[in-house]
This record gives structure tokens, C-alpha cells and sequence, in this order.
């Protein structure tokens, strides 16, 4: 796989899996706090005096087919951030040069910040020797013209805390710090076995590989669907980043991972629970206008030629995440008010 080293572009150097055939994900490298007011500020966090929170300075940079760039772009959405941070969107086919800006192609746009033709410029602006691979979503600075944040959780965190005095009254953190530790717990919980269980499947390379995560995805996958049998959210009556992390995986499941990564012991529209959840987190404001599923499709199914080398894009199934569901009868309500029952 491709990734800068020492500045420069190669395309011979990233491993993805290990010597038994199972992926191995890259860490990410910039890892800079914006840490503001709020008491559900990341206890871990170091902050940097350089960067503090101001509506119009930091810009975000995603791709819309990215399940972890999904989630910066639904908390951002769902906080009322549109007007605090802007953003630009990269092309969701990438190449052997990476992430790539095609403003004339539907639902991309260009660096708006610096009129780059890739994103990997950005990351090299901001450590001309970087050794690293390129990622969304990018949380950059203009005041200070670096990259703050590549880690998605770390900038979905810094959305829902650092920022939440420049939005609108939405939490996505509940009021108790325990329940706070909760809701980090459970996006551990669901990280390895699913969120990162559908890769581990999609580019294993050994049979075992593959089955490991097959086997540990759809037992969480079956946990969390009982879970959510007597819970409306993942942390009970809340909303939570919890459940912004599950969704993101989810609502791509049937369209790609099923498929193309053979995750295909079932479909999440045959769960019981899992299916009503979704639809559920897919009709909230805010939720169904950061889902771009010709963007997801294109991505995946042209991206990997390891995977799938024709480059044909599945055309199924045909889902209705607007489906009414019964999800209002569990304790519990939407971070804002319901469109849907």
C-alpha cells in the first residue's frame, strides 16, 4: 500500500497484513487536543496552547465513502457545526497517488483551503518529513497551517467537548463522567470485532484470518442486537458517540461489507433489533444527509483491486432506511426531535 516517508510519495512501502494473513491497521500520527471548557473533556487529553476553539479557523477534510470520516461529518452535523467548521471532500475513488480532489465530480469539492489536487500535500505542509500514511478525516488549523487531528475518534471527541459551546444545545456525551467512561468502553467494545472486524475479513489473507473476524464480528454483531432488544441506544436512553461509531459501520454493512468484504453469514436488515436501530439513527436531523451511498459503493468497489479487481459495483440491495420503525416504544429519545416513527 501507498504512504509518504520521509516526505515523499511511495507506493512500495505500507504492509497491510501481518505474516498470518491478518490486517494490520496503521496508527495514526497527529495527535494534537483541542480541549476546551466542557467537563467531558477527554481526561487523557494534553492541550496545546496553540490550538483552542474558534467558530471559522479549523476546516475538515473527508470523504464521504470513509466510515471514520462519517463520523466527524455526523457529529458535525448533528452539533449544529456547519457554520464552525467547513470542509472539503475528496474524490471517493483513490488511486496509487491517494485521496484526490475532483471538484467536478458530484458531492466532491476542492481543497478549499489550498487549491491541493491531493490530500497528501496537506500532511506534508504540515511535517515536510512525514513517514506516514494518508487519511481522512484531517482536522487542519489555519491560524497555525498544520494538521491538528487525523484520529477520528480523538477529533469526534474534540467535536462533542471542545466545541460544544459554538453549536447548538445537543450532548452526545451523557452528564455523569461514569456514564461518560461507558460510552468510551462501548466504542471499544465494538471497535476491534466490528468496526474494524469488516476489514480484518475484507483483506485477510489467510482462511484463518478471515474466519477469526468473520467469527468475532457476527458474535458482537448478535450481542448487540439483544442489547439493543431492551435499549433504545448502545449506553441505554442516550444517544451517544457510541452509537455514531456503530452506525457508520452499519449503514454500509448490506450496501459493501457484505459483499465485497464476504461478510456474508447475514445481512443487518435480517436482524431483529440491529435493522429497526439503524433506520431508527438514519431518520434523526442531521443523520441521512451525511450518507452518500453512491460515494461508499464507488469507493469500495473500485478501490481495492485486491479484493475486487473488475471494478464492478454491486447493485443491491434495495434498502429503505426511512422504513417506519418502533424504536420510540424503548425509553429513551433522538438527540433532536423525530421525523419518523
Amino acid at each position: 500500500m501507498n504512504q509518504l516517508v520521509d516526505g515523499e510519495w511511495r507506493t512500495d512501502t505500507y504492509e497491510a497484513t501481518d505474516g498470518d494473513g491478518a490486517f494490520q491497521r496503521g496508527e495514526t500520527t497527529f495527535r494534537n487536543w483541542i480541549v476546551g471548557s466542557d467537563v467531558h473533556d477527554h481526561v487523557d487529553a494534553e492541550p496545546d496552547e496553540r490550538f483552542t476553539p474558534e467558530a471559522g479557523r479549523y476546516h475538515l477534510y473527508v470523504s464521504y465513502a470513509c466510515p471514520w470520516a462519517h463520523r466527524t461529518l455526523l457529529a458535525r452535523s448533528i452539533l449544529g457545526l456547519e457554520d464552525v467548521i467547513d470542509v472539503s471532500v475528496v474524490d471517493p475513488w483513490r488511486g496509487e497517488d491517494g485521496w484526490q480532489f475532483s471538484p467536478d465530480k458530484p458531492g466532491c469539492t476542492p481543497d478549499k483551503l489550498h487549491g491541493s489536487d491531493y490530500l497528501r500535500k496537506l500532511y506534508v505542509e504540515a511535517d515536510p518529513d512525514a513517514t506516514c500514511r494518508v487519511t481522512v478525516p484531517v482536522l487542519w488549523d489555519t491560524e497555525e497551517a498544520t494538521i491538528v487531528n487525523n484520529e477520528s475518534r480523538e477529533i469526534l471527541r474534540m467535536l462533542t467537548t471542545a466545541f460544544a459551546d459554538l453549536g447548538n444545545e445537543v450532548r452526545l456525551l451523557p452528564d455523569d463522567p461514569a456514564d461518560v467512561v461507558r460510552v468510551d468502553e462501548i466504542i471499544s467494545e465494538i471497535y476491534e470485532p466490528i468496526n474494524n472486524g469488516v476489514y480484518r475479513a475484507g483483506f485477510a489473507t489467510s482462511q484463518s484470518a478471515y474466519d477469526s473476524a468473520i467469527d468475532e464480528l457476527f458474535e458482537a454483531l448478535d450481542r448487540w442486537d439483544a442489547h439493543l432488544g431492551e435499549n433504545r441506544y448502545l449506553a441505554g436512553e442516550t444517544f451517544t458517540e457510541a452509537d455514531i461509531c456503530l452506525f457508520t459501520t452499519l449503514v454500509r454493512f448490506d450496501q459493501v461489507y457484505h459483499t465485497h468484504f464476504m461478510c456474508n453469514r447475514r445481512f443487518i436488515h435480517q436482524y431483529e433489533h440491529l435493522w429497526p436501530y439503524l433506520r431508527d439513527i438514519y431518520t434523526t436531523p442531521g443523520v441521512a444527509e451525511t450518507v452518500n451511498m453512491a460515494h461508499i459503493k464507488e469507493h469500495y468497489y473500485t478501490t481495492h483491486p485486491d479484493v475486487t479487481p473488475t471494478g464492478i459495483i454491486a447493485r443491491g440491495p434495495d434498502l429503505d432506511f426511512e422504513e417506519p420503525h418502533d424504536r420510540a416504544r424503548l425509553v429513551g429519545s433522538p438527540p433532536m426531535p423525530e421525523t419518523t416513527g
